[in-house]
């Protein structure tokens, strides 16, 4: 009897015992780890769908978009159920190599809501194709998203930018902000605006079976469009400006003088952003990189150059401002000046005769400017030039700038070693030697000579205040002499930017040629290359200026030849377009 109680006990022992681990296993279960598993259960028959938010429409200041919003379709694989996908058989439908398809699942997180991309960018076609043999493969889907398709191509490529993935590994993009797969900009403005223009994806909550196929939708968070977004430049005067380059490599900015408005953009030659949209190719990227005329640099601001005769703007403007003459002062140009045993030569053979300021600036005389230089020195000569934006930033965010270079005799002395001489303030005063500008900084200089002095900050939307850097204490006479004389530059008859003149509207402007002394000595290369690079600076109307220029064609050789007609074009475009605006534009027919 003893015995059987002792049994019964233990069987009873073992019974509360067990009973006793399933408790404290289901309080383990539900309570410890109730939210986790209950979260896991929902996960398992929950699926989350991004739904991607439209992303602004980038705008000319007329209203005209210059970018497109499109769908972006892709084929992707629910995780849980790719150990048992037929990867031979969706290698054929995708199109894919079998070991690509393999790859990306090896390398995806089995444990993520994520979906794995298997082919992206895929076309409607595709997607029919796709959505009828669907059935044989569970757990596959397409996946929808937006994308950019730019219409223009080429055209204000370097100020738009393009939409391209992030770079970068999972963590760092999460970090950002960035889910997988996300397009963001990545250059020009779509870059430096993609906060504003991203917008805010949304969520749709789906319940699935087994197989991942949707049964109901439990909610949907709606996604919230990306803000538009104005910019300042023109279509029609933009496409007129790169069209009249005809092909040539060069840049041109055009500026709206009263406000610092950028109105025309170019940088030639230019690319294709949507070929950054489904990922550029190894193939493509080399072919962008190798191309001697290096497409993806913006030569506006971050190209810089010997402006030549456009920098006598800046030479005549600070003799006359520091009293060392005045605009009847006459100088014998003979063709050279000579200096020890260095000539200094006029770049007419046989020289101008005698000449004064107005004469020397609208047939650029050199000689003349050799003598004012020479009383000016390079300090004042540098003073000035700073003064009017060269040899710093133009401050504008689009790009990360050139400086530019403006020479002191400290500056000579620090970098080069030795003191500065005669000779070299010879070149520089009309704008060779050590002297380089970007054709940002020569419309900068331009612009504050159309508008009396102020010099504006280039800005790129419609929404942006105008921000003056500084302002130039210029004589009002010296700014009336100096329009009338580059006024002269195109419409005496020796002007020497005589193919810049047009019937519909008076233009003011200066011719520049800036000699090339390191290109390549090979025949072929010289053969195809004259050895000068063009300059055209202008505004207009005379009367009341509403836009400004630089115009830089490289190895164009004369810059009243190759240049001079380019910023008329551009000019007569953008007038007859905006004629109706209120800012006291000049009509012209």
């Amino acid at each position: 009897m003893r015995d059987k109680k002792k049994t019964l006990y233990f069987f009873v022992y073992i019974t509360l015992g067990v009973m006793c681990v399933f408790i404290l296993r289901l309080w383990q279960l539900q309570i410890l780890k109730g939210d986790y598993y209950r979260e896991k259960s929902i996960k398992n028959r929950v699926r989350i769908i991004r739904l991607p938010a439209p992303r602004g429409i980038i705008y000319d200041r007329k209203g005209n978009a210059l970018v497109k919003n499109t769908p972006y379709f892709i084929v992707s694989l629910i995780p849980e159920l790719s150990e048992e996908v037929d990867v031979k058989g969706l290698s054929q439908l995708l199109g894919v190599s079998e070991e690509e398809i393999q790859e990306r699942i090896n390398k995806h997180d089995k444990h993520s809501l994520e979906p794995i991309r298997l082919k992206e960018g895929i076309t409607f076609k595709e997607v029919s194709y796709i959505e009828a043999r669907r059935s044989d493969f569970p757990g596959l889907i397409v996946e929808t998203d937006i994308t950019r398709t730019y219409p223009y191509k080429e055209t204000a490529a370097h100020l738009i930018g393009y939409l391209s993935h992030p770079a970068g590994n999972r963590a760092d993009m999460e970090t950002k902000g960035f889910s997988r797969g996300t397009f963001i900009g990545q250059w020009g403005v779509e870059h430096l605006y993609d906060d504003k223009l991203r917008g805010q994806p949304g969520k749709k909550y789906i319940e699935v079976d087994a197989l991942g196929r949707q049964l109901r939708t439990l909610k949907v968070l709606k996604p919230v469009k990306g803000e538009d977004i104005r910019l300042s430049i023109d279509l029609d005067t933009q496409i007129a400006a790169e069209r009249a380059f005809k092909r040539r490599s060069g840049a041109l900015l055009a500026l709206d003088p009263n406000s610092g408005d950028i109105l025309a953009m170019v940088s030639l030659p230019s690319f294709d952003p949507n070929i950054f949209i489904k990922g550029v190719t190894e193939k493509q990227w080399k072919r962008l990189l190798r191309n001697p005329g290096h497409p993806l640099l913006n030569r506006v601001f971050q190209s810089q150059y010997p402006p030549g005769s456009v920098f006598k703007i800046i030479t005549a403007i600070a003799a006359l401002q520091e009293g060392i003459i005045t605009k009847n002062f006459k100088v014998n140009c003979t063709g050279e000046i000579q200096v020890g045993n260095w000539r200094f030569r006029c770049w007419k053979k046989g020289g101008h005769g005698i000449v004064n300021l107005r004469r020397a600036i609208v047939e650029s005389c050199d000689v003349y400017f050799y003598e004012v230089g020479r009383m000016l020195g390079i300090d004042r000569i540098a003073k000035y030039a700073h003064a009017f934006g060269l040899g710093k930033p133009t401050g504008i965010r689009l790009v990360s700038e050139k400086r530019g270079l403006i020479p002191t005799t400290k500056w000579k002395l620090e970098k080069k070693g030795r003191p500065w001489y005669l000779g070299e303030t010879f070149n520089a005063s009309i704008g060779q030697g050590y002297v380089t500008v970007t054709p940002a900084q020569a419309a900068v200089l331009i612009s504050a000579l159309a508008n009396g002095g102020k010099v504006f900050r280039p800005k790129l939307t419609l929404s942006e205040a105008p921000e003056i850097i500084s302002r130039l204490p210029l004589k009002k006479e010296i700014i009336k002499f100096m329009n009338n004389a580059l006024t002269g530059v195109i419409e005496d008859p020796k002007g020497t930017g005589w193919r810049a003149r047009s019937d519909k509207v008076r233009i003011a402007g200066k011719t520049g040629t800036a000699q090339v002394i390191s290109i390549s000595d090979n025949m072929e290369t010289a053969r195809r290359y004259p050895k000068d690079h063009a300059w055209f600076v202008a505004f207009a109307p005379v009367e009341k200026p509403s836009i400004a220029l630089s115009v830089f064609v490289e190895h164009g050789g004369h810059g009243g030849k190759s240049a001079a007609p380019i910023a008329r074009t551009v000019i007569e475009t953008y007038l007859r377009g905006n004629t109706n605006e209120d800012k006291g534009t000049e009509v012209i027919n």
